[in-house]
């Protein structure tokens, strides 16, 4: 029974000396019970770590004790290739280890039985519905144009920094901008065109913000950049560079060649705004008066 159970069994001694290699362990590892027998564990298989195994083990020894080992913190502890057709995407044996004391009749622990589960099948379709959710998550966030983060996502951006400025009081800005005479690209050129306009503006913008800065897309032709850390006079520095950077661009498409230019409004959030909501309002006001006094350029909202 022992030799054709599912699982591996091994027993060591106090010296970390092989006194048990079952059918298992054999199959997995490639060496026979004869192989092993009276052989040092880390010898053989320089890949356990010892200092982390020997700690394990010796809990066991010291309080006659079980000790476990499961997969999510130690993804194995005997390097096995996987061999297993449906889970073939791992490339070693996911396993869990228990380690039991074996007392002799006299109380004293002179050997520990190693019990080795294969839980690939479990770990590897744990992890591919963690990966799955990770991607569900990103698509719920992100406009599928752009690659930027959507309304509902970066609105919830915003009242959160919106909160963290009520309460620490700190530097932060809103950036909101459009395309100027975007309809005139549509018409000029065909709505396929005008998404190519709008995928390489927010390219732009993406490759102009930082990490700690959110960048979204607020729909049609306009997009957001929250500004952590930034007063205005940084946020107009952010805005003009990248207006310049999207005047200097030139989008090819169907061999044509488009030019464009967008106009930013800018509202650094101060105390006395009420909401997140107003805070929106204020920048929005600012890209108004860009696009009432010629385009292509960036104002800052007055508190005054």
């Amino acid at each position: 029974m022992l030799q054709n159970i599912d699982v591996g069994l091994v027993v060591l001694n106090q010296d970390n000396e092989i006194q048990l290699w079952n059918s298992f362990m054999e199959n997995h590892s490639g060496l026979l019970s004869s192989q092993t027998r009276n052989r040092d564990l880390f010898k053989l298989f320089p890949e356990v770590e010892k200092d982390w195994f020997q700690n394990k083990v010796q809990s066991v020894f010291d309080m006659k004790i079980r000790a476990f080992s499961i997969w999510e913190q130690r993804p194995f502890v005997f390097k096995f290739k996987n061999y297993r057709p449906i889970t073939g995407i791992a490339e070693h044996m996911y396993q869990n280890i228990s380690i039991f004391p074996m007392i002799d009749t006299t109380g004293t622990v002179n050997n520990i039985c190693i019990i080795v589960y294969d839980v690939t099948d479990i770990a590897t379709n744990r992890r591919a519905l963690t990966e799955a959710n990770i991607q569900l998550e990103h698509l719920s966030r992100t406009d599928k144009l752009t690659g930027l983060y959507n309304r509902g996502y970066w609105q919830d951006c915003q009242e959160r920094e919106y909160a963290l400025f009520r309460r620490y009081n700190s530097k932060l800005s809103l950036v909101i901008f459009d395309i100027d005479h975007f309809k005139n690209v549509n018409d000029t050129f065909g709505h396929q065109a005008g998404d190519e306009v709008i995928r390489q503006c927010a390219a732009t913008l993406q490759k102009n913000a930082r990490d700690t800065e959110i960048c979204g897309r607020y729909g049609g032709e306009e997009f957001v950049a929250i500004l952590p850390e930034t007063d205005e006079k940084s946020a107009m520095i952010f805005a003009e560079r990248l207006r310049q950077e999207i005047e200097k661009l030139s989008v090819v498409y169907s061999g044509e060649k488009i030019s464009f230019t967008v106009s930013l409004g800018i509202s650094q959030l101060k105390k006395g705004t009420d909401s997140a909501l107003q805070w929106l309002e204020q920048a929005d006001k600012a890209l108004y008066y860009s696009k009432e006094n010629g385009r292509n350029k960036s104002s800052v909202f007055s508190h005054n």
